[in-house]
């Protein structure tokens, strides 16, 4: 696959302005990215914006903490799609995997999916919080519950997306696919991404991993 074609290109910052999404739009109709991912408020703007190419609408649900209830992930999901997104990248309860409450989790994944129907769900495990079993167990339960992708970050947490653990979400989702996020920054990122099991980036630094440059945004 084309590199472009496994980037979902990116902007989530709270401050984001009209003209930083113009930017994003643009820039994603210029490198045929796979997707945007921007916040739900900016959906129908880009589904409008992209109506004539291919590229994908994406947004994040229960985004960025994870703890909103089960009942408003689900009305969040039902309107994003209504509104027109093509996918969804859902923050899991991160407090349930702590506690081991992955019945919980499972439970409230399946609902989400569910709310999704053959929409693309995406399932943010946000690793930098977890142990390598919570990882193990937390990709397990978004698996059980039909995820489509299990993804690492938010971009918000402590760290990023790691080649550890991306190998030990791939070792469990198996024919499912796994999303690293989170400090992809260059073309070499992406290509250790990919070696590990990735088969979607997600990214605020597309352009520069296009340009085969490192882009030096925190972010």
């Amino acid at each position: 696959m084309d590199i472009n074609k496994l980037i979902d290109h990116t902007y989530l910052k709270p401050v984001g302005t009209k003209q930083d999404i113009d930017t994003i739009l643009e820039e994603a109709i210029t490198y045929d990215f796979k997707s945007v991912c921007l916040q739900p408020s900016w959906i129908e703007y880009a589904v409008e914006s992209l109506k004539e190419t291919d590229v994908l609408v994406c947004t994040v649900i229960g985004f960025p903490l994870g703890a909103n209830t089960t009942e408003t992930k689900v009305y969040e999901t039902i309107d994003a799609l209504k509104k027109g997104a093509h996918e969804i990248d859902m923050v899991l309860n991160v407090g349930w995997v702590k506690d081991g409450l992955f019945d919980h989790v499972e439970k409230e994944i399946k609902a989400v999916k569910e709310a999704c129907q053959n929409n693309t769900l995406k399932v943010i495990l946000e690793t930098c919080y977890l142990t390598d079993e919570e990882i193990l167990k937390a990709s397990e339960a978004a698996i059980n519950a039909g995820a489509d992708f299990i993804k690492t970050s938010t971009g918000f947490g402590t760290g990023g997306a790691t080649i550890e653990a991306v190998k030990l979400m791939k070792s469990v989702a198996k024919d499912k696919e796994v999303k690293a996020s989170g400090g992809v920054r260059s073309l070499e990122d992406l290509e250790a991404m990919v070696e590990a099991g990735a088969t979607r980036i997600g990214a605020s630094s597309g352009v520069k991993i296009m340009q085969g440059k490192t882009s030096k945004s925190s972010y």
